[in-house]
Order: C-alpha cells, then structure tokens, then sequence
C-alpha cells in the first residue's frame, strides 16, 4: 500500500546550478578511473550496419574492446586512451554520427524501440525522432540545452512515457483508424499529446506539428530557466515559481504558429492502451506484419564485447533489414528478419552470451559500472551481481516487507549516486561501508528514505578505491 500523502518523502529543493554541464559526449571526454569514456548520443537509438561498425572500430582500436549501453540508448566506450580524442572523432564524423559537433551532446531522443515494427503498432515515432533531430541540429538556441535534457517519443504503447521524459510526445492514432490496418506505416497517422516534466495537463497537436511543438517547449524551458536565476538543466529543477507548464508551453506553440488544444488531465505516463502491443523490454522474437520478425535482446549488465557486437551487426545486414535500434533497457532490437531465419538467429545470439529469453536470470538485472571503472564506487557491483546470481539469487539479503516482488528490476549500486538506476518500482542494492543495503524503492519512496533490509550482505570485497582528484 503506498505511504498516505502525510508520509510520503517530500521532493528535495531544485539544485542551483552554478556551473555548466559537464555531462560527456563524444568529443567532451570524461576522466575515469578506467581511462576516458566517451558517450555517443544516437537519437531514438538509431544505427545503420556502417555506424555499427565504426563503433566496433573505435571500441576494438581506441578503447576496450566493449560497448556499454545506457538507459537511454545510447552507447559508451570506456578504457580510452590519453590523447585519442581527434580518432574517435574522425571515425564517427566518417560514419555520419556527428551530424552537427556543437548539437552532439544534446541529441537526448527516447523513442518506442518496437514502434511499427509489430503486428499492433499504429504508427512509427521515430519518424518524429529524425525530424526533431534536424530541428535540433539546426537550431542556435538548442545548444545552451543540458546534456540531460530529455525528449522522449512513445507510439502509444507506454513503454517510454515513463522514463522521465523532459518534453514527452505520445502518438495518438485516428478515430476511425484500425491498428495495424495497411497503409503508410512511416509515420504518425493520428495526433500527440505533449507533456513537459511531471505536469498532469498536456497539449494536442496534430502529428505534422510534433517535432517543431517538441522543440517549442524545449525553447521555452530555457527562456523559464533564465528567468529563474537557477541554471537549472532539466524541467524537474526549475525553482517554485518559475516552472514549466502546459499552458506556458502552449503560448510558445502559438507565437511558433503551431495549434494546440489544452487537456487538464492527460493519461498517466506509462498507462498502456489497447491493443496488447509486445513488451518492447522484453528479449525475444516479435512478430511483425505479415512474414517480418525482430529479434530482442539484451546485453548482460549492459555491457557487450566486441565480438557479440560484431555479430549483432552481421545479422542485421545479412538477415536484417540493415539497422540496429538500442533500447533503454540496454538492448539491441534487430529489425526485418524473415520468419524462418529468426529462431536459427536467436539461438546464435544466445549461444554468444546475449539475454534472449524473459525467463532468463539476467533479465531485469542492472549494475552500475561499479570498481575498477569508478573511483567512486565502494566495491566491483558487476563481479558482486554476477556471484550473487551464479548462487541463485539476484538480491543478497531479502526486505524488510517479505520476499521481493517478482518481475521487479534488480539494480545495483557502488554509491548513492545510484548511477543508470531504473525508473518507476525497482528492488535497490546499494553497496555501503558496512554492506549491501537492499530496499523496495518507488515513485513516492526516494532511494535514502525508503525502508531497508533487517540485514545487510557482507561487507563489500574490494576496498574504497581513494578519492577522486577535485
């Protein structure tokens, strides 16, 4: 039962900002206790077979030999060397993935990984995806966005309507139109609802309008953040007095020349609307229209060599229809397979270590990057996660409320910075001076506050790693 409105945590003050964004990108590496890392930003978790395979290339010749998946899609090399930066720039620039280097750090596009691709799917989103993407990339004022800023596209199933989403579009197909019925798949046929931050109201526009509305309100978030004083990067810090709402949102629309009709009380994020669309973070075969398949699967503690990378890739270009989706559940969806090569494909991906089961143990199970890779982390969480599992459970002590909820995310945590954690109801292990501390956190429970194991695991095996230089 949730807490009563008396008891629930009260959200801690906005942060003031008095510094800028040192979020990494692809050409603003980060120092780590591994070597520097690198984020590439691939809105809506897009890659042709070509950009696959320059990511591989740095991986495999700059980096250390993995690719790590983050909760929004997008992809990190970790293990960078000293002085390599100019390479690594040069192989994406030659694969198309620095479109616009001023715009690389704030191409933040979440959009439905299985959008038109099974057999209920009204529309594809991330047609909206690539249009805002130019928008962005063309935009002067877009630059002065954090890189956290977040825009999430959901064609309606609500699987990424959740995820914290900064400006939220969710398609809304025609009245009269049947899911699924043929037609032009390529993009929304309906309209979108509009959300910024947690507001419960939102805006209607026409599907035609979604991109440009989209970068609207992102205009109009750094006009609020100005006027606040507060630096804020995201919707969610700006201070009382100076957030974001819908109807704020709204005047933008109209100085843009962009129609929109207020709705004071839209769906919950998350809320999933008929018919039964596939669970887009689940591994498996989806099945498409007529003989078309993907393939999901998910990258064990969200990191992948590079020769299950490499695999990845050939299948996509020799089965696939040439592309690569990432998931924000640290997956990899591989688009246009024939039915009768899809099952003999899983099996060489499971057979290469890949999740593609749902009743797999690794399914739902996150980790931070933990020791060696982060100084300020207390201990190895992957290592610690994975002995965990091999001795049959995925949490190392139980809660204080019973036996966990089955079906919940498992994420551990060297630190309180809790870094890549999920979003919604997860079971929370965090690694402390004295042990693992396990708690059932939840939207209205903040991770410090919520109620804890009786006991906690041993203490972490390996030592706090010494601080960090300032």
């Amino acid at each position: 039962m949730p807490p009563s409105p008396s008891t629930r945590p009260q959200a801690a003050a906005p942060p003031l900002r008095d510094r800028g964004d040192a979020c990494p990108g692809a050409l603003r590496l980060h120092r780590a206790a591994d070597g520097h890392l690198a984020r590439i930003r691939l809105p809506a978790g897009d890659l042709t077979v070509r950009q696959a395979a320059a990511l591989a290339d740095a991986a495999d010749l700059l980096g250390d030999g993995h690719l790590s998946l983050t909760s929004r899609g997008n992809v990190e090399l970790r293990g960078l060397a000293e002085g390599c930066g100019g390479r690594l720039a040069a192989l994406l620039r030659d694969a198309g993935l620095l479109p616009s280097e001023r715009h690389e750090r704030i191409r933040n596009i979440l959009a439905s990984p299985l959008a038109g691709l099974d057999r209920h799917t009204p529309s594809d989103v991330r047609r909206w995806a690539r249009e805002l993407d130019a928008l962005l990339c063309a935009s002067e004022s877009a630059t002065a966005l954090s890189g956290r800023f977040l825009f999430v596209l959901d064609d309606g199933r609500g699987d990424v309507a959740a995820l914290g989403g900064d400006v939220s579009l969710l398609a809304e197909a025609e009245a009269d139109a049947e899911p699924g019925a043929a037609g032009d798949r390529s993009g929304p046929a309906g309209g979108a609802l509009l959300r910024v931050g947690d507001d419960p109201a939102a805006l209607r526009i026409a599907g035609p309008d979604a991109p440009r509305a989209a970068l609207a309100a992102a205009e109009a978030f750094l006009t609020a953040a100005a006027a606040s004083g507060s630096g804020a990067w995201r919707v969610r810090e700006l201070p009382d007095g100076h957030g974001l709402t819908a109807r704020d949102v709204a005047a933008a629309l109209r100085s843009a020349g962009i129609r929109a009709a207020f709705v004071p009380e839209a769906p919950a994020p998350g809320t999933r609307t008929s018919p039964p669309y596939a669970d887009s973070a689940a591994p498996g075969i989806v099945e498409g229209p007529d003989d078309d398949r993907a393939l999901s699967v998910l990258a064990p503690l969200g990191r992948l060599s590079v020769t299950q990378w490499r695999l990845l890739t050939a299948i996509a270009a020799g089965d696939g229809s040439g592309a690569l989706r990432l998931t924000p559940w640290r997956g990899v969806v591989l688009p246009g397979l024939p039915a009768a090569a899809a099952p003999r494909r899983l099996a060489e991906l499971t057979t290469a270590g890949l999740i593609t089961d749902p009743a797999s143990p690794w399914h739902r199970l996150g980790a931070c990057t933990g020791r060696p890779g982060c100084a300020k982390s207390l201990t190895d969480v992957r290592a610690d996660a994975t002995a965990a599992l091999a001795a049959g459970a995925a949490v190392p002590d139980g809660l204080p409320t019973g036996p966990a909820p089955e079906g919940l995310p498992v994420y551990w945590s060297g630190c309180a910075r809790r870094c890549g954690h999920p979003h919604g109801t997860w079971i929370d292990v965090l690694a402390t001076a004295e042990g693992y501390r396990v708690a059932l956190v939840g939207p209205d429970t903040a991770p410090d506050t919520a109620p804890t194991a009786a006991r906690t695991a041993a203490p972490p095996p390996t030592a706090p790693a010494p601080a960090p230089a300032p």
